[in-house]
């Protein structure tokens, strides 16, 4: 069973991708602050996955994937930014940081399933 973190501010969205998560048989740990995450990984916790939401107060999920990408020991975790931005811009940036996938909110478990495969492939 597959290790999911989620970084998202929106507690009621952070639950919602949690059940879509469970559904595809991965277990889920919440933070709804991009600190507690980056702490948990610096103490040695390692998920599976890293769901990060673009868009949060003082640390953006931006700032957490350039926090992950800087460090050689995580250079191989996959992560999917989540966002309700569209802008090509902002997926072309993150893709430029490091992210392995982009989803849209709100998110659908079909979307959510395809863009994990193609972030673990990408890590083989």
């Amino acid at each position: 069973m597959k290790q999911v973190w989620i970084v998202d501010d929106d507690e009621e969205m952070g639950r919602a991708v949690g059940l879509m998560l469970k559904l595809l048989d991965c277990e889920t740990k919440y933070f709804f602050h991009p600190r507690p995450a980056a702490q948990a990984l610096l103490a040695g916790g390692r998920p599976d996955l890293l769901i990060l939401d673009i868009n949060m107060p003082e640390v953006s999920g931006l700032d957490m994937l350039e926090f992950v990408r800087r460090r050689r020991e995580w250079k191989n975790l996959p992560v999917i930014m989540l966002s309700s931005e569209a802008a090509d811009v902002m997926v072309d940036k993150a893709m430029q940081i490091g992210a392995d996938g982009y989803v849209m909110k709100p998110v659908t478990i079909e979307e959510l399933e395809k863009v994990m495969a193609q972030a673990f492939y990408r890590h083989l």
